[in-house]
């Protein structure tokens, strides 16, 4: 079998670069011999949301992961560090679902040697992609904006109280990128249609608090969907285009925020 890559990119000569790092459902022959039935299903996979931005293509540069996170983390410290210390999470070589059920089967949960080998083989090369994206799109324009995309099942016990909000703003409490941004893209994604907050449960991931320097210039913000509001996220996972519809819309109109903000600051720099 020919060995998979381990994302898709496609580059744009713009400020903006999209990352999706828990889209991908391929898991390799020997990792996912190790996996049980429920590992095997990747239900926690971010569904469908390349296909949300499917409009961005040709308009910003995009790096897509292929592999499940059940292979390992991408938005994760491989350190080991809690995102959130004293709650609920699952880690870099995740062991458990969201639900908190093993995704291993008895005695093959992989051991420190196992998580050594992935972090070189599959989280290494990943964030060396994503760098230099990161530091291209800088060189270019003086500034680079990352939009890290996400989704996540709408009620998840283990991990928050309650239904989730539609969508999620993670900006690391302000820290991962400029406050004007920050505002730009809450004025973007709140109205009466989607609930919206910013930094509450999902602050931002790694990614968005490891890349987001805005003193460099590099601006980073997580956005976290709930999947109830364009997907079946209860039986089959099967995307649901009509009900999608006014939510592409929506992140149409935020992509497009994050090229002006990002044009403008150009500009000032100047």
């Amino acid at each position: 079998m020919a060995e998979v890559l381990l994302y898709q990119l496609q580059e744009f000569d713009g400020p903006v670069l999209l990352n999706f790092p828990h889209s991908g459902t391929y898991i390799p022959e020997k990792i996912a011999a190790q996996l049980n039935e429920r590992g095997l299903a990747v239900a926690d996979t971010d569904w469908h949301v390349p296909k949300l931005y499917e409009f961005a293509k040709g308009q910003v540069s995009w790096l897509q992961a292929t592999h499940s996170r059940y292979v390992v983390d991408l938005n994760r410290d491989p350190n080991g560090s809690s995102l959130y210390p004293g709650q609920a999470g699952t880690g870099f070589c995740p062991v458990e679902s969201f639900d908190g059920y093993d995704i291993y089967d008895d005695g093959k949960r992989p051991d420190r040697a196992e998580t050594s080998y992935r972090q070189q083989r599959f989280f290494n090369p990943y964030h060396q992609q994503l760098r230099t994206q990161i530091e291209r799109i800088k060189n270019r324009f003086g500034v680079c904006v990352l939009l890290d995309c996400h989704s996540i099942k709408s009620e998840v016990p283990r991990l928050f109280e309650g239904v989730l909000p539609d969508l999620n703003l993670g900006t690391f409490s302000g820290a991962s990128c400029d406050p004007d941004l920050a505002s730009a893209a809450v004025d973007v994604l709140g109205n009466a249609e989607f609930s919206l907050v910013r930094d509450q449960r999902f602050k931002g991931g790694w990614i968005t608090r490891h890349y987001g320097q805005p003193e460099t210039g590099v601006h980073a913000l997580q956005l976290e969907i709930s999947q109830n509001i364009y997907m079946d996220e209860v039986e089959n996972f099967e995307f649901q285009p009509k009900q999608a519809a006014s939510l592409r819309q929506k992140l149409q109109e935020l992509v497009n925020r994050l090229n002006i903000w990002a044009k403008n600051q150009r500009e000032t720099m100047r």
